[in-house]
């Protein structure tokens, strides 16, 4: 239940700190004097949207501060502690918002997302705000409702992620069957090009050698002329360098004896004559080897201009090809394993789809019975709210689809029908406004009934009934408050009257600026409240009396 509600600087509210009881508490006062800024206080601690119009005039910050106990919350606990964010049998809630327009939420002084924090408020608060009645109007909240009071939340979770597995199977056997002649025809292109890139063996080619080969073997004739003259020139003919550096040596070694200091230039003339023989005996073993090959040159200027070719067509250079012909091999593998894949993905279809159907069957068999308890439940909750001829009825219509549904095989919808004789019909087209709030009201508390969420805020539910049926529903309220802290902002003194905690709400002017203050009525305070709710220009001793009895009625 929550304990405390904290504001600092909200709106109108200056600071506030409220202390709240079990069962049901209803927040009274003027209209205008602020009993909306305390819901929305709640809204932005539970995780709504924030906006700097919320902080007041002249403050830097607005905080928020709630305090549950949760010490009989088993779930929840568990949560925390899932989310580390566990500390002891109470949780503290935190939410602050600042004039630069950032605002933070805390779970037990821990910095969390405003996901996280919404994850855990779902779980401790539910809100009925004043025109639930127009959500009702929706066939997916008629059956979330349904779905709802029938407790078999496991069941729905189970045939909705059975739908989006086979949905996500569906989906992707239908883009690749899409694209199935689109990949039939890339894959053949792919066949033909590597076939034609396969054939030149490129892995074991390189362009710069194989050009290097070409321009040898296209030039062999110009190497051995020019070779077999060097060979001339160096060692062979009678003018070669060869025989002028002997006829040197020979010259220079004739005075030898006379200047001994010339040894060592003979030595390297020697050495160079050496090293002229070796270079020939080399160029003439390099020109033996050399041979005009027509054949050999035609190959590969063939290889060359397929090289070429293939280069133009793809449009990269020569030595890039083979790189080219792995990235077009590994794409042919992967469309090679379409085919492979779509026959997987046909197999999970069929078999989420044929998962699917028990399920489906199961959940429609529980919202039958659901839907018998609920209507029964809600048409003599109606009777009790002032419509006697009333009647209600869910009406379960089954959706004419063998593919899986989202939610089921059947669409849900709500009939009432509040006039003897008169056929029922959908709720947008035979309900007055008076009548939707009252049935809004009857299945808000029919299904509340076994719902385990520990806090309930009706933000003026009642709006549009009066008299007996007011009182009724203040009853039904009461009664809703027995497993359940209830939290109820009304007009009605009927309703007042049967709450356990009164809270009053005014206004008063602060240092020049408007404050809103919330006050627990003692007995004699609240017989005020409940007279000044029962009307009139002046509170007279009947009214007052009046007030007595009404709250005497709620204590017999």
């Amino acid at each position: 239940m929550l304990l405390t509600l904290s504001i600092q600087n909200l709106a109108v509210v200056k600071s506030l700190q409220l202390n709240l009881a079990k069962g049901m508490s209803v927040l009274t006062g003027e209209t205008g004097a602020g009993k909306s800024i305390l819901l929305t206080a709640l809204g932005l601690a539970l995780g709504e949207r924030a906006s700097t119009d919320y902080i007041r005039p002249h403050c830097q910050r607005a905080e928020v501060s709630l305090t549950f106990e949760i010490s009989q919350l088993p779930r929840v606990l568990d949560w925390l502690k899932e989310n580390q964010l566990d500390d002891d049998d109470q949780c503290l809630i935190r939410r602050t918002v600042t004039d630069d327009g950032r605002s933070k939420a805390y779970i037990n002084d821990c910095s969390v997302s405003l996901q996280t924090l919404q994850k855990l408020t779902r779980q401790l608060v539910e809100i009925h705000g004043q025109h639930a009645y127009l959500t009702l109007l929706d066939s997916d909240e008629q059956r979330r409702l349904l779905d709802s009071y029938g407790q078999y939340s496991s069941l729905v979770a189970t045939v909705k992620a059975c739908y989006c597995d086979w949905r996500n199977a569906y989906q992707e056997w239908s883009a690749l069957q899409q694209k199935r002649s689109e990949f039939e025809q890339r894959h053949a292109l792919l066949r033909y090009q590597l076939d034609e890139l396969q054939m030149l063996n490129l892995a074991q080619c390189d362009f710069t050698l194989l050009s290097e080969r070409h321009q040898k073997l296209a030039n062999v004739e110009q190497i051995l002329q020019v070779g077999q003259r060097q060979v001339e020139n160096l060692y062979e003919n009678d003018q070669s360098l060869y025989r002028h550096l002997t006829q040197s040596i020979k010259a220079l070694s004739s005075i030898q004896q006379f200047a001994p200091e010339i040894d060592s230039i003979i030595n390297l003339m020697t050495e160079a004559q050496i090293q002229i023989e070796e270079g020939v005996n080399e160029l003439r073993r390099f020109l033996d080897n050399q041979e005009v090959d027509p054949t050999q040159l035609q190959e590969i200027e063939e290889q060359i201009g397929l090289l070429q070719t293939l280069s133009r067509k793809h449009q990269v250079k020569p030595d890039a090809l083979y790189t080219l012909q792995l990235q077009f091999e590994q794409e042919f593998a992967v469309l090679g394993q379409n085919d492979e894949r779509m026959e997987e993905l046909e197999q999970l279809v069929q078999h989420y789809q044929k998962a699917y159907q028990p399920l489906a069957a199961a959940l429609s068999l529980q919202r039958q019975q659901s839907a018998q308890k609920l209507q029964e439940h809600i048409s003599a909750m109606m009777k009790e709210l002032g419509m006697p001829n009333g009647k209600f009825l869910i009406e379960i219509n089954t959706q004419q689809s063998e593919l899986p549904q989202l939610n089921g095989n059947e669409t849900v919808s709500f009939l009432i029908s509040t006039n003897v004789g008169l056929p029922p019909k959908s709720l947008s087209k035979i309900a007055s406004g008076g009548e939707l709030s009252r049935i809004s009201l009857a299945i808000q508390v029919a299904t509340a009934t076994d719902k385990s969420t520990p806090m309930m805020i009706f933000d003026e539910v009642d709006s549009g009934i009066g008299g007996g049926i007011a009182e009724i529903v203040g009853q039904k309220l009461s009664q809703l408050s027995e497993n359940r802290q209830i939290l109820c902002v009304t007009h009605l003194p009927q309703v007042a009257a049967q709450a356990h905690q009164h809270l009053y709400v005014s206004k008063q002017n602060v240092d020049d600026m408007t404050a809103s203050q919330v006050t627990l009525l003692n007995e004699e305070a609240r017989v005020y409240e409940i007279a000044r709710m029962l009307g009139g220009v002046e509170i007279t001793e009947n009214t007052l009396a009046h007030a007595r009895e009404m709250l005497l009625v709620k204590k017999a």
